[in-house]
């Protein structure tokens, strides 16, 4: 078992080094501030690939998550057609039921 040594050095868990570097895209998403009074809003987030624009607005009511068994070839199905795959489960589900 390792023993807990609270001397020990951190090494290379520096965050800093594994901070990318901001691009002016993300400077310019980024919410500012000035003495904890919110200037300006963030316009969007910080994904794997940089800036993101955000989720569109809620329309009425958030959607609810659930579990749900289907097999396993009509969502290989829907997973073939890329991205998005649970949103048109969603939308085939809709048009059954008529909504």
């Amino acid at each position: 078992m390792t023993e807990n040594n609270p001397g020990s050095a951190v090494g290379s868990l520096d965050p800093a080094d594994d901070a990318p570097e901001w691009t002016d895209a993300m400077f310019d998403a980024a919410e500012f501030s000035v003495g904890g009074e919110v200037v300006r809003t963030a316009t969007g987030y910080l994904g794997k690939t940089g800036v993101v624009r955000g989720r569109p607005a809620q329309r009425g009511r958030a959607k609810q998550q659930v579990t749900l068994r289907l097999d396993p070839d009509v969502v290989e199905r829907f997973r073939e057609s890329g991205p998005g795959w649970q949103g048109r489960i969603n939308e085939a589900l809709r048009r059954v039921v008529g909504l």
